[in-house]
């Protein structure tokens, strides 16, 4: 891949061709059965096709996947093209089928589409699963249309294997600036808190998410793959629908998220992607959550609204402040 030169305060992850290297020498590839023991950790450069039948049996508990939408795009020349919803619907089943021999009997499972191909992965899912949710996330990126709406959301299908399954929702709910302070009869907050810094409430984490930022060049996560998802976002479905300790797989990972994420809440993981460069940058920032685990979004146990944590920068001691600037903790971004 030709290097990109970058602006300064640019922090795209891009890897040069000796880390390249060292970092592709790292890849592993199946040629036969696996235990779940050899794949943690890893991240597994092929196909899913080839790499399905030598997958273990019922090791997952979490799988989440976000494949190539229905639409012509090229990943660092591998091209997907669009086709006819039956004929979309047939590619998921290809992969989606078989891959329900690897999750254990209360496992969840994730797919993200958009609303080209929503109704499809539905369709899909509901052959082998129960329908929990449709999560419906907004992407601020988006171009406009002359004649017709922006599209600016995304939708991801909760479907699980059980009618029991994990969800831990504590940990996944969002912290709100308060709008209406209502208070009681002694003028207390009602269902709030007072900070120094305003009022927070912490609300239950619906099915409409409006506080996902796209990542984009000043983010310390962002890559050039052309449809990264952010930590934000997979760190809410791993927190709600796994435990540590608890395998996650992704068989489309592309540039690593959901591995880096379930690393740095302590899942253990297995990702699976078919470019190396992608591979590459996948490793890469694996490394970088041994020097920081932050998730931008996700701060002291709980996920905060876009801008709503810029004004604690001032009631934090000097090095975390120093530390919650590097790292984009205060969400200026967002």
């Amino acid at each position: 891949m030709v290097q990109k030169r970058r602006a300064p305060r640019n922090r795209t992850i891009t890897p040069d061709d000796a880390e390249r290297s060292v970092l592709a020498s790292r890849l592993m590839r199946l040629d036969g059965p696996a235990s779940p023991e050899s794949l943690f950790g890893r991240t597994v450069c092929q196909s899913v096709f080839e790499v399905l039948p030598y997958l273990p049996f019922e090791f997952v508990d979490l799988l989440i996947v976000d494949p190539p939408y229905n639409l012509d795009k090229s990943f660092n020349g591998n091209s997907f093209k669009s086709q006819s919803a039956e004929g979309y619907a047939d590619w998921i089943d290809s992969w989606l089928n078989p891959l329900r021999r690897v999750l254990k009997p209360k496992a969840s499972v994730y797919i993200c589409c958009d609303w080209r191909c929503s109704a499809v992965v539905q369709q899909v899912g509901e052959r082998y699963f129960l329908t929990q949710n449709r999560i419906t996330w907004e992407r601020e990126k988006g171009r406009g249309a002359l004649r017709n709406w922006k599209n600016c959301s995304e939708d991801i299908w909760f479907f699980t294997a059980a009618r029991e399954y994990t969800f831990n929702l504590d940990a996944v709910k969002l912290k709100r600036r308060v709008i209406a302070p209502y208070t009681n009869e002694d003028g207390e907050p009602k269902d709030w808190k007072l900070t120094e810094n305003g009022g927070f409430r912490l609300t239950h984490p619906s099915n409409l998410w409006t506080d996902i930022s796209v990542p984009f060049w000043s983010m310390p996560e962002n890559t050039d793959h052309p449809t990264q998802k952010s930590e934000k976002l997979i760190a809410k479905l791993i927190l709600a629908s796994s435990n540590p300790g608890d395998v996650v797989l992704d068989p489309f990972l592309g540039s690593g998220t959901t591995s880096v994420v379930a690393k740095k809440l302590g899942r253990r993981f297995v990702g699976i992607e078919i470019d190396e460069f992608y591979c590459c940058l996948a490793e890469r920032r694996l490394d970088l959550a041994d020097e920081d685990n932050s998730i931008q979004g996700y701060h002291d146990g709980m996920f905060w609204e876009r801008n709503t944590l810029v004004d604690q920068k001032k009631g934090l001691p000097k090095k975390k402040r120093m530390m919650a600037g590097q790292h984009q903790l205060l969400f200026d971004a967002e």
